[in-house]
Formats: C-alpha cells, sequence, structure tokens
C-alpha cells in the first residue's frame, strides 16, 4: 500500500483512516499523506467527497473529454487512496471497523455525535483500540452551547473576529467587513490537527497509548488572530479593519506606483530610513514625527499620504530595485498567474505535475515543508473515487473477489474502472 520510496520519509510506518470531507481535515490528511503516511480516504460510493463536485472549474476526462473532479478536490486530496464504502450499512460499517483494527489514526469531521450511531466514535473505540489516536474537527468543538451547530468557513471567519479586522474601514470606499480570499479556517484547523497528530503520535510511542484530540475550528480562529488579539486583551478596545495597512507598524501596506501597486513592509526604524534615502527624502528620515514605529504609528494620516506622492512617481519593479538594493522589503502584488511565474516561486520547485487515473496527469501546488534528510517525494495525485477500494480490502481486509462483486452489485462499495 505504500508509495515507493516512502520509507525515507518521517510517516512512513503510518496508516490514516481518513473520514474526512470538504477541506479542513482532507488538508490535514495531504499533510499526513506528503510526510509519508498511508493515507485510506473513505468515500461514499454515491458521489464521494464533497468537494468533487465544487466547481467549475473541472478536470476532463484526457480521453472522452466529460468533466470529472472540480479542481476544488485537487487542492486537498494528493497522495491518498479512496476507499468507496456506505459505512451508513451494516456491511459497509463492519468494513470500516476492519479498516480501524489496521490503522493509527482515525480523522473525521463529522457533527458532535455523528458518529454514534455507527460504532465509529471515540468512546466505541477506544476499549478495542486504546492506541487509537482520534482526531475530530468540528465547527465549534466538542464542548460548550455551540458544539451542536454545524461550522463553515465563513461563518467562522465572522465569528472568530477575522472579518472585523480584514477590509477597508468603515466610511472608506470599498468599506465593510471583508471574508479572506482563502478558506484561512479551514486550511488553518487542518494545519493544527496535524500538529496535534504528530504531538499524540510522540506521546504513543513514548508509551502513553492513544487519545481523542478535538479540534473546533472557532477555537482555531481565535488562537490565530494573534496581535490583533493581544491589542485588545491589553486594551480593552476591539481592533478595527485597517484596509491596506498595519495597525502597529506604519508604513506597511500597499502604495501606488506609477502602473499598478506595491507593497512596502518596513518593519523597523532602521529600515524607514534606508527607504527614505533610497527615496532621495532625507528630510523624512529626519523628522522627529516619524523616526520611531510609535512616532509613525500616530502620525500615519500625515506619512501615508506623503510617501504615496512619493511612490506616484515611479514604477513597481523600478522601487522593488530601489528597495532591495537597500535590504528594504518591497514587492508587487501578484495576480495567481504571476505568483507561479516568479523567479523565486520557480526555483522553489512549488508548481508540480503529479499522475492521475484518468488524466495522465494533473497540476498540484507542492507541500512548503523542506527536510534535510528526509525530503518530500510527491508521486501520486489526488484518487479518483474509489481507485483503490479493491487493493485496500484485498490486502487489508482480506477480501476475496466474490465478496467485491456482491458488495458493489449493493451499492456498499464503489470499486474504480
Amino acid at each position: 500500500m505504500s508509495e515507493s520510496n516512502s520509507t525515507k520519509l518521517p510517516l512512513s510506518s503510518v496508516r490514516v483512516l481518513d473520514i474526512t470531507r470538504i477541506l479542513a481535515g482532507p488538508w490535514a490528511t495531504q499533510n499526513l499523506a506528503d510526510l509519508g503516511a498511508e493515507v485510506i480516504k473513505i468515500e461514499n460510493p454515491n458521489g464521494g467527497d464533497d468537494t468533487r463536485k465544487m466547481g467549475p472549474p473541472f478536470l476532463r476526462d484526457a480521453s472522452t473529454g466529460e468533466e470529472t473532479d472540480a479542481a476544488y478536490f485537487l487542492a486537498a486530496n494528493r497522495g491518498k487512496h479512496s476507499v468507496a464504502i456506505d459505512f451508513t450499512t451494516p456491511q459497509g460499517r463492519e468494513l470500516i471497523l476492519a479498516l480501524v483494527a489496521k490503522s493509527d489514526i482515525l480523522i473525521e469531521n463529522y457533527k458532535v455525535g455523528g458518529l454514534v450511531k455507527y460504532g465509529l466514535d471515540y468512546q466505541s473505540l477506544r476499549t478495542k483500540h486504546p492506541d487509537l489516536i482520534y482526531c475530530s474537527i468540528t465547527g465549534f468543538g466538542q464542548t460548550g452551547p455551540y458544539s451542536h451547530r454545524a461550522g463553515y468557513d465563513f461563518l467562522i471567519q465572522g465569528m472568530g473576529g477575522l472579518m472585523s479586522v480584514t477590509g477597508e474601514p468603515d466610511g472608506a470606499p470599498g468599506g465593510g467587513p471583508q471574508r479572506a480570499g482563502v478558506a484561512l479556517a479551514d486550511i488553518l484547523s487542518g494545519m493544527y490537527a496535524s500538529l496535534a497528530i504528530m504531538a499524540a503520535l510522540r506521546h504513543r510511542d513514548a508509551g502513553g497509548g492513544g487519545q481523542h484530540i478535538d479540534i473546533g475550528m472557532l477555537d482555531v480562529q481565535v488562537a490565530t488572530l494573534a496581535n490583533q488579539a493581544m491589542n485588545y486583551l491589553t486594551t480593552g478596545k476591539a481592533p478595527t479593519r485597517a484596509g491596506k495597512g498595519h495597525l502597529n507598524i506604519v508604513p506597511y501596506g500597499t502604495f501606488p506606483a506609477a502602473d499598478g501597486h506595491l507593497i512596502l513592509a518596513v518593519g523597523n526604524d532602521a529600515q524607514f530610513v534606508k527607504m527614505a534615502r533610497a527615496m532621495g527624502r532625507n528630510d523624512i528620515a529626519e523628522d522627529s514625527r516619524f523616526t520611531t514605529i510609535a512616532s509613525r504609528v500616530a502620525n500615519r494620516d500625515v506619512l501615508i499620504p506623503l510617501l504615496e506622492s512619493i511612490t506616484a512617481t515611479r514604477t513597481v519593479s523600478e522601487w522593488v530595485t530601489e528597495m532591495e538594493a537597500v535590504e528594504v522589503p518591497c514587492g508587487p502584488i501578484n495576480t495567481i498567474d504571476r505568483v507561479f511565474a516568479d523567479e523565486q516561486v520557480r526555483a522553489r520547485g512549488l508548481e508540480i505535475t503529479l499522475p492521475h487515473q484518468r488524466m495522465g496527469t494533473v497540476p498540484s501546488v507542492a507541500s512548503p515543508m523542506r527536510f534535510s534528510e528526509t525530503p518530500i517525494m510527491h508521486t501520486q495525485g489526488p484518487p479518483t473515487l474509489g481507485q483503490h477500494t479493491r487493493e485496500v480490502l484485498e490486502s487489508l481486509v482480506g477480501m476475496d473477489e466474490a465478496s467485491i462483486k456482491t458488495l458493489t452489485a449493493n451499492g456498499i462499495i464503489k470499486v474504480a474502472p
């Protein structure tokens, strides 16, 4: 079941039973797959993971031109084995239980209590499988007054405060709360789940046994408010939307250029002096209103328009060249096509191509984790629905061909052609 050369990867001896869908759970298990874990993705035979249908854009079969999976599905499912089982049926449930017995980790993102009736909740499994690491990802966690509510990224971004500090200020053009352009609550929840699972593996391998990991997306969103949370907790005053700027650092935002916009991220006083001198404005560098971060924040309404009048006189590339020469962080605001054309992105090999059963190959984005001794090797693209059902049931459950045919005919499993 393991990929070739996977023994070189950190998690090559770990098997994960993945009963998640959409994004937070699949993002976590994709991280584990990247690290060498054998991830068995359990999908409903009737359609599979919901993100397979979340398009356009959709992939098209290389030979027939038929629309297949949405690009969304590709984002979080590389390196996994798709096993299509309807575990709402007694026979399907027994197959899942057989796979639990062969797994180190089970990760799920159903509503609190949603798996109890199938005997797949942590309390039902822990006695027979004391070393099992069981990770639950929900909108609001396993406890508290909201625990039984469904949680979605957009909702969590709003309830967790992120939208209150994202976007232009009220009253400004385009003002009002804004959702982040990617599903950060989902993705960060997946990242925390991955980290928690690593810690639980360490604990288990030290003889401590398995445990239940409770990841609540609202908890994650509140935790990752970072400095914005501390700005409130230390002052009692809720931060507001700063738009293109930063509440605690100036200048730190977008500025107009002659041919577009650029970013200046001046994080300390020495960089500010270098920036001003590169602009030919020693007077700004020496102005007492701007000599410290605190004074620049206090006088942002004076400094920002002044800098905007200067940056508007030259092109983005000219400013980037000037600022790089004096080691002041500066860069363009790239569209995503320009991101993948960027020489640094290309040099780091972030765009990759992976094999795919129906498409031949599909594009993907490489993991950003870089190891000196156990480098990640991306070898398998996202699976088609049920691509590995036969392989897994034969090798791990010992099922014969006749049984596979019967379960397929009854709609309990799906075997990809």
